[in-house]
Formats: C-alpha cells, structure tokens, sequence
C-alpha cells in the first residue's frame, strides 16, 4: 500500500494502444480530429503520460482531489524526498488551476506541466515565503522527467547556497 494514496483513482490501460483500440474510434475519427475526438484527447493524453512515468521513469504514480472536488491533479510521484505534482494538457494550454491550487495548499519544491508547448522551467510565487519551480516538459519529452526533476532540485540547492 501506497503512504500517499486516500482512496481517489484513475484506471488506465496498459498501454495507450489498447485504450484506443477499446473505444473503437475509428482511425478516421483521430485523424481528422473532430469533435469526438476533442473530448478524448485528454483522456489519451493522460494515458500516454502515466505510461511513460510506469515503463520509462519506473513511478507508480498517484492521483489527487481536493476535498472540495474543485480541483484534481492527473499525477503525483515521488522523487527522492519531494512529492512532485504533474498537470497533463492535451494542447498547448498552460492554464493549469488545479496545478497552482495544489502548489498553493502543499508548497512543493517542484511541480511539472506537461502538454504540447515547449520547455521552459521557471520560479513561481505560491506562498509568501514560498517559491516553487516550474517545469513546462512538452508531452514527447516526458520521460525525461527524471532527470529534469534532478537538474531544478540541484539548482535550488545551488541558489539558496
């Protein structure tokens, strides 16, 4: 048993593969990209996701809500002693209420946007004292995560040195 999980999941598929052959979309609908679609991307994004952070990264990623069910997390794993919370977006929309919900209340060192934009890691105010890094990981390079979550920790490090 998981110390961080409290009874909220996802369920996934093994692989990405396999969702997509589940919801018997034919490959016209995901290529021409329509309105059906559109409401699926999410959800094959976030597959796509938790399938790198398993195969590539070796987490076991965990899932969070908050108590008021405003605001949910798609992932959270950890990283040597840190709790790092990831926001996945289909596109390349950087709104992520819920990532900056979740900094706000935990105040973790980093926290992890994933989506179609491009890298970018930055220092974001989420408290008085507080600051936490950013890092904006485009969605091809996800399983890069490991060492990025690594260089921003020893950056850190440096800079309150």
């Amino acid at each position: 048993m998981n110390p961080y999980e409290d009874g909220a999941f996802k369920l996934f598929f093994l692989d990405v593969g396999l969702l997509g052959a589940r919801t018997q979309l034919s490959a016209n609908t995901l290529l021409r990209v329509n309105r059906i679609f559109q409401e699926f991307k999410g959800a094959l994004t976030e597959q796509y996701v938790q399938q790198q952070l398993r195969a590539e990264c070796g987490f076991s990623p965990g899932y969070w809500i908050s108590e008021s069910l405003r605001a949910e997390l798609d992932f959270l794993f950890q990283f040597d002693t840190e709790i790092v919370p990831i926001e996945v977006k289909a596109e390349i929309n950087l709104q992520a209420k819920s990532l900056m919900s979740y900094c706000r209340k935990f105040m973790p060192k980093l926290a992890v946007r994933s989506s179609m934009h491009e890298y970018y890691r930055q220092e974001i105010s989420v408290g008085e004292q507080h600051t936490t890094t950013l890092i904006d990981l485009p969605l091809y390079a996800i399983s890069t995560i490991r060492q990025e979550c690594a260089e921003a920790l020893a950056d850190r490090r440096n800079q309150s040195s």
